[in-house]
C-alpha cells in the first residue's frame, strides 16, 4: 500500500507542475505589506510550516498569502490541516542495560522500525522525580541522541505527574533511557513502555514564541502583568511560564478585554494553578495555563500571591494551536511569498484536485523554509481612519471641567481617567454619562470605556489626629487622618501596611459628621473596620486592605485600638481606585479636550457596535492622564462679584426692602384711622 502512494507522487507531482504552469504571467503584484522569499533546495513538492511573522501580517488564516515565482506568476498551494486522529502507541520489549555507579535505565524494543516522536512509561511507583537521557536506534549499534536531558515524575502530593517525553520525529526500532541516578534513588524497570507513532499528515512542530511581559499596579497579595503578544488575532492557546522559585502553587487567570453591553469588560481567557517542585537538582512544574485564543495583542495575566513574594519570570512563551502546512510544488526557480492585504480572499486552484492524495511527510515530501520578511510598499488604496473620526457638536463651555489631551501621532490610543476624572464627572455609576472628547471644532471624539482589572493607586498621607467624635474606650487609642484626594470618589480600598512583625490590633475607618437634627455633638460615621493579626518575626506583615464606600467628604479617620501596647506604626497609605481608560483614534497634531461635568446628559451613543471591532484586536498606545483642567464658564453669564459680596449685597437689599413695606403698612393704617 505505502509503494503504491509512493509511485502514485511523482504523477501527482507532474499533474501539479502543469496546472502551475498554467496560471498566467502577472505584472508586479500590488496590494501586499510583506514579502519573503522561500527557500527550497531544486524541483520537487514542498512543505513550509506557518510562523510567527506569516501569522502576525497575514492573520491567523493567511487568507492574503500568494506564492509567486521569479515571473510574478502565482505558484498553486494547499493548507494541508494535521490528522486529528487518536494517537497510536506502540508496545516495546524492555530489555535491561548496564548499571553504573550514576546511571541506570533500559532499552526499549519496537520489534521494527517504526517512525515515532514520543515514548511513554507506565507501571514506576510514585514518588519520583528523575532526570534521564533519551536516545534512539535502528540497529542497536548507531545510536542518535534524542533528548539530552529530559525529566519525568509522579509526585502525588505535589499533584505533579509527567510520564511522557516528546521528541524529534524519527524512524527506530530502538530507544533507550539512561537514568540519572547521581542525586537521587534508582527506580526499577516499568512495567509497559510505548512509543507514539508517527500519523500521515502529522502536524508541524508546535509553535512558540516568547513573549513580553509587564508588571502593573496590583492590590496586596496579587500581582498583575500585562502581556505583549506578537500581534492580535492570534491562535495562541496557552501560556507557558519559567519561573526562578523552587516550589509553586498559586491560582493564576489570564483576561482581555471584551465589549459587554456599552463598554469593554475584563473577559477570562483561562484559569489554573500553577505548580512546581524542586527535589535536589531536579525540578517538577506544571507552569503552563491554557487559554482561548486572545483577539487582543495584548492580555492581563493575575496571579494570587497570597503571603508569598510575587514570582519572578524567567521567561514566558505564548504556545499556538496546531496549525496546518503550506503545501506547494516548484520548478526549482526561486519563490516568493507576500501578504498583508485585507481585501483578498483564500485562493482556489486546481491543486485542489489533488488534495486527496498528498501526503505530507519528510520521507515524501521535502521541508522548504521561510526567509527574511522585507516590508513593501502598501497597494494603492484608499487609506481610512481605523474608526469614524467625528461625531456631532458639543459646547465645551457647558462642562465644569476641560482639559487638554496630549497630542502625538495618529492612531489609537487609550486614555487613563486619573482620580480627578472619576470624581467630577458622572462616574463609573452612570457609565461616565458626561464625559467626552472634543476637537478643536467642537465635534465630538467618538470613544469607547474600557474598565481595566488592575487598580488605579494614589499614595496618600497618614497623620497623626484628634477627634472628639471618637469614643476613647478603655485602651489606649491612636486616630489618624487621611485626605482624599477628591470627594465623590467611586467606592475604593485602603490599603495599610506597617513594618511591625508580632501584633494584635483592631482598627476601625470613619468619618468625623458634624452635629444634626438627631445628634446634639459631632458623631464618628463608621466605614469599616478589620482586624490586623501578624505574629512571625521573620517575615513583613501582610497590609491590611479597608473597603471605603463613595463619600462627599475628603478627610477619613483611622482609629487603631492599641489596647496596652505603644502605638502601632504604619506606613503610608494607598487609595485604590476602579481603573477606566478611553479608547479612540487621535488625528496626527490634532487638539483634543477631555470635558466632564454635566448633569444634563445622558451616556453617548457612537454605533459601539460598529465601532468597537474597530478598537478591540487592535494595538492602543496608552497616553498620559490629560493635563490640569481649564476654566470653562457657562456662555452667557459673568461672574460681576465674589459670593461673599453678593449675598451681602443681597441681605442689604432685603432689609431695605422690609423697611419700604413696614413703611406702607403703617402709612395704610393712619390713613384708616
Amino acid at each position: 500500500m505505502r509503494r503504491n502512494r509512493l509511485n502514485r507522487f511523482p504523477s501527482v507531482l507532474v499533474v501539479a507542475l502543469g496546472l502551475a504552469a498554467t496560471v498566467a504571467t502577472q505584472s508586479p503584484p500590488r496590494g501586499f505589506r510583506y514579502e519573503r522569499p522561500i527557500v527550497t533546495s531544486g524541483a520537487g513538492a514542498y512543505r513550509l510550516a506557518m510562523d510567527v511573522p506569516l501569522l502576525v501580517g497575514a492573520g491567523d488564516r493567511a487568507t492574503d498569502l500568494r506564492l509567486f515565482d521569479a515571473s510574478n506568476r502565482e505558484v498553486p498551494y494547499l493548507f494541508v490541516r494535521p490528522a486529528r486522529a487518536e494517537p497510536v502507541w506502540a508496545a516495546a520489549v524492555l530489555l535491561a542495560i548496564a548499571e553504573t555507579k550514576k546511571t541506570s535505565g533500559f532499552e526499549a524494543d519496537l520489534g521494527e522500525t517504526v517512525r515515532v516522536d514520543a515514548i511513554k512509561l507506565q507501571g514506576l511507583p510514585s514518588g519520583f522525580l528523575k532526570r534521564l537521557e533519551l536516545e534512539g536506534s535502528g540497529d542497536r549499534s548507531h545510536w542518535t541522541l534524542l533528548v539530552a536531558e529530559g525529566t519525568l515524575f509522579d509526585l502525588p502530593d505535589e499533584r505533579l505527574q509527567q510520564l511522557d517525553l516528546p521528541f524529534a520525529a524519527g524512524a527506530y526500532r530502538y530507544l533507550r533511557v539512561t537514568w540519572d541516578d547521581t542525586n537521587s534513588g534508582r527506580v526499577p524497570m516499568p512495567k509497559r513502555v510505548e512509543a507514539r507513532r508517527v500519523s500521515e499528515n502529522a502536524p508541524p512542530p508546535a509553535l512558540r514564541t516568547p513573549v513580553v511581559v509587564e508588571k502593573r499596579p496590583s492590590e496586596p497579595g496579587r500581582s498583575r502583568y500585562v502581556v505583549r503578544l506578537p500581534g492580535a488575532h492570534l491562535p495562541i492557546t496557552a501560556l507557558v511560564l519559567e519561573v526562578a522559585a523552587d516550589r509553586v502553587l498559586r491560582e493564576a487567570e489570564v483576561t482581555e478585554s471584551r465589549l459587554s453591553g456599552g463598554e469593554a469588560i475584563p473577559a477570562p481567557l483561562g484559569r489554573t494553578t500553577l505548580r512546581r517542585a524542586v527535589v535536589g537538582t531536579v525540578a517538577a512544574s506544571d507552569l503552563r495555563i491554557p487559554i482561548e485564543p486572545p483577539a487582543e495583542p495584548q492580555i492581563d495575566l493575575a496571579i494570587e500571591d497570597g503571603d508569598n513574594p510575587p514570582l519572578v519570570f524567567t521567561k514566558v512563551t505564548a504556545e499556538f494551536a496546531a496549525l496546518p502546512w503550506i503545501y506547494f510544488e516548484s520548478d526549482g526557480g526561486p519563490i516568493v511569498a507576500r501578504y498583508g492585504s485585507a481585501n483578498r480572499m483564500l485562493p482556489r486552484y486546481d491543486l485542489e484536485a489533488v488534495r486527496d492524495s498528498l501526503r505530507i511527510e519528510k520521507d515524501t515530501v521535502k521541508d522548504a523554509t521561510w526567509g527574511e520578511s522585507r516590508g513593501i510598499q502598501p497597494a494603492e488604496e484608499p487609506t481610512m481612519a481605523p474608526i469614524p473620526l467625528e461625531g456631532a457638536t458639543i459646547d465645551a463651555s457647558l462642562f465644569r471641567h476641560v482639559r487638554e489631551v496630549p497630542a502625538g501621532d495618529a492612531g489609537l490610543v487609550a486614555l487613563p481617567l486619573d482620580a480627578a476624572a472619576l470624581a467630577e464627572s458622572s462616574g463609573p455609576t452612570r457609565g461616565f454619562a458626561d464625559v467626552r472628547v472634543i476637537d478643536g471644532n467642537g465635534r465630538q471624539v467618538p470613544y469607547l470605556v474600557e474598565r481595566r482589572s488592575e487598580p488605579l493607586a494614589v499614595d496618600l498621607a497618614l497623620t497623626p489626629t484628634t477627634s472628639a467624635a471618637v469614643d476613647p474606650g478603655s485602651g489606649k487609642r491612636s486616630v489618624y487622618r487621611i485626605v482624599l484626594p477628591f470627594a465623590r470618589l467611586p467606592e475604593a480600598r485602603i490599603v495599610l501596611t506597617t513594618d511591625a512583625r508580632v501584633f494584635d490590633r483592631r482598627l476601625v475607618l470613619g468619618v468625623e459628621r458634624p452635629p444634626d437634627r438627631r445628634r446634639r455633638e459631632a458623631w464618628f460615621d463608621v466605614l469599616g473596620e478589620g482586624r490586623w493579626v501578624h505574629a512571625d518575626r521573620e517575615r513583613a506583615a501582610p497590609p491590611l486592605t479597608l473597603r471605603v464606600r463613595s463619600l462627599d467628604v475628603t478627610d477619613v479617620l483611622v482609629v487603631v485600638d492599641e489596647g496596652d501596647n505603644r502605638a502601632l506604626t504604619m506606613a503610608a497609605p494607598r487609595l485604590l481606585l476602579p481603573s477606566y481608560r478611553l479608547r479612540f483614534y487621535r488625528p496626527a497634531g490634532a487638539p483634543l479636550r477631555l470635558a466632564y461635568g454635566r448633569d444634563d446628559l445622558s451616556a453617548p451613543r457612537y454605533d459601539l457596535a460598529l465601532l468597537a471591532p474597530q478598537v478591540l484586536g487592535v494595538a492602543a498606545a496608552e497616553i498620559a492622564p490629560a493635563g490640569a483642567a481649564v476654566a470653562a464658564p457657562a456662555p452667557g453669564t459673568i461672574a460681576l462679584a465674589s459670593p461673599v459680596v453678593f449675598w451681602s449685597v443681597l441681605g442689604v437689599a432685603v432689609v431695605v426692602l422690609l423697611g419700604f413695606v413696614v413703611k406702607l403698612i403703617a402709612k395704610a393704617d393712619t390713613s384708616s384711622s
